[in-house]
């Protein structure tokens, strides 16, 4: 399996609206933390979330959670 680069060894807080988003998993995204297409031909695909109310959440930035695409603490392991 490929590694996803790592945009950064933390993660990104935001406050976000209700709504779908789709997470960058590979790492490849110039709209980090979202998505914008470039795992195309790779065997990375967007992982989509639903935020049913506005909250602020902590989206994962070095792309290795377990629980994408929410920071699980584990850049603090690389």
């Amino acid at each position: 399996m490929s590694q996803p680069t790592i945009v950064d060894t933390k993660p990104v807080v935001l406050e976000l609206e209700a709504g779908d988003y789709y997470w960058c998993s590979c790492g490849g995204s110039s709209k980090q933390p979202y998505c914008d297409g470039s795992h195309a031909g790779t065997e990375f695909t967007p992982t989509k979330f639903t935020l049913e109310e506005k909250q602020t959440v902590a989206l994962c930035q070095c792309k290795n959670t377990q629980n994408g695409p929410f920071c699980d603490g584990s850049h603090a392991k690389l």
